[in-house]
Protein backbone atom coordinates (compact mmCIF):
# COMPACT_ATOMS: atom_id res chain seq x y z
CA UNK A 1 0.00 0.00 0.00
CA UNK A 2 1.37 3.45 -0.83
CA UNK A 3 2.18 5.78 2.05
CA UNK A 4 1.87 9.57 2.11
CA UNK A 5 2.51 12.36 4.55
CA UNK A 6 1.32 15.93 4.58
CA UNK A 7 4.75 17.19 3.57
CA UNK A 8 4.98 14.75 0.64
CA UNK A 9 1.52 15.70 -0.68
CA UNK A 10 2.44 19.39 -0.43
CA UNK A 11 5.63 18.71 -2.40
CA UNK A 12 3.69 16.76 -5.04
CA UNK A 13 1.18 19.61 -5.29
CA UNK A 14 3.85 22.28 -5.75
CA UNK A 15 5.76 20.25 -8.35
CA UNK A 16 2.66 19.26 -10.32
CA UNK A 17 1.14 22.73 -10.37
CA UNK A 18 4.47 24.21 -11.46
CA UNK A 19 4.39 21.83 -14.45
CA UNK A 20 0.61 21.90 -15.03
CA UNK A 21 0.82 23.23 -18.59
CA UNK A 22 3.50 20.71 -19.56
CA UNK A 23 1.42 17.92 -18.02
CA UNK A 24 -1.70 19.14 -19.79
CA UNK A 25 -3.61 19.35 -16.50
CA UNK A 26 -5.57 22.08 -14.78
CA UNK A 27 -4.95 22.90 -11.14
CA UNK A 28 -8.38 21.42 -10.37
CA UNK A 29 -7.40 18.14 -12.06
CA UNK A 30 -4.15 18.06 -10.07
CA UNK A 31 -6.14 18.66 -6.86
CA UNK A 32 -8.47 15.79 -7.81
CA UNK A 33 -5.52 13.45 -8.43
CA UNK A 34 -3.94 14.38 -5.10
CA UNK A 35 -7.28 13.92 -3.32
CA UNK A 36 -7.48 10.41 -4.80
CA UNK A 37 -3.92 9.60 -3.71
CA UNK A 38 -4.82 10.75 -0.18
CA UNK A 39 -7.93 8.58 -0.27
CA UNK A 40 -6.19 5.33 -1.26
CA UNK A 41 -2.81 5.75 0.45
CA UNK A 42 -1.96 5.13 4.07
CA UNK A 43 -1.43 8.47 5.74
CA UNK A 44 1.58 8.45 8.04
CA UNK A 45 2.99 10.88 10.54
CA UNK A 46 6.75 11.05 10.75
CA UNK A 47 7.89 11.46 14.36
CA UNK A 48 11.62 11.14 13.89
CA UNK A 49 14.22 12.37 11.48
CA UNK A 50 17.07 10.37 10.00
CA UNK A 51 18.65 13.42 8.41
CA UNK A 52 20.97 13.78 6.80
CA UNK A 53 21.10 10.37 5.15
CA UNK A 54 20.66 11.24 1.48
CA UNK A 55 22.01 14.05 -0.74
CA UNK A 56 18.68 15.89 -1.06
CA UNK A 57 16.58 16.87 1.99
CA UNK A 58 13.39 16.24 -0.03
CA UNK A 59 14.57 12.68 -0.64
CA UNK A 60 15.29 12.33 3.09
CA UNK A 61 11.63 13.24 3.66
CA UNK A 62 10.59 10.31 1.42
CA UNK A 63 13.00 7.96 3.21
CA UNK A 64 11.62 9.03 6.62
CA UNK A 65 8.10 8.31 5.39
CA UNK A 66 9.19 4.91 4.07
CA UNK A 67 10.77 4.02 7.42
CA UNK A 68 7.67 5.20 9.31
CA UNK A 69 5.42 3.21 6.97
CA UNK A 70 7.61 0.10 7.24
CA UNK A 71 7.52 -0.23 3.46
CA UNK A 72 9.42 -2.83 1.46
CA UNK A 73 10.45 -0.50 -1.33
CA UNK A 74 10.61 3.05 -2.62
CA UNK A 75 9.57 3.26 -6.27
CA UNK A 76 11.46 5.94 -8.20
CA UNK A 77 13.06 6.70 -11.54
CA UNK A 78 16.05 8.13 -9.65
CA UNK A 79 17.50 5.14 -7.83
CA UNK A 80 20.85 6.86 -7.34
CA UNK A 81 19.15 9.59 -5.26
CA UNK A 82 18.35 6.98 -2.60
CA UNK A 83 21.80 5.49 -2.02
CA UNK A 84 21.87 4.87 1.72
CA UNK A 85 18.27 3.72 2.06
CA UNK A 86 19.41 0.09 1.95
CA UNK A 87 20.70 0.57 5.50
CA UNK A 88 17.06 0.75 6.59
CA UNK A 89 16.15 -2.49 4.80
CA UNK A 90 14.28 -0.65 2.06
CA UNK A 91 14.75 -1.65 -1.57
CA UNK A 92 14.90 1.04 -4.24
CA UNK A 93 13.17 -0.02 -7.45
CA UNK A 94 12.03 1.59 -10.68
CA UNK A 95 8.38 1.73 -11.77
CA UNK A 96 9.25 -0.86 -14.45
CA UNK A 97 10.71 -3.18 -11.77
CA UNK A 98 7.48 -2.84 -9.79
CA UNK A 99 5.31 -3.65 -12.81
CA UNK A 100 7.42 -6.75 -13.52
CA UNK A 101 7.18 -7.86 -9.87
CA UNK A 102 3.39 -7.57 -9.82
CA UNK A 103 3.04 -9.37 -13.14
CA UNK A 104 1.93 -6.42 -15.25
CA UNK A 105 5.01 -6.63 -17.51
CA UNK A 106 6.83 -9.72 -18.78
Amino acid sequence: MPCVSVSLILEYEAAAKKQAKTLGLTHKEIDDILDYICLVAEQRKVYYLWRPTLKDPNDDMVLELAVSGKVDAIVTYNKSDFRGAEGFGIRIITPKDLLIQIGELP
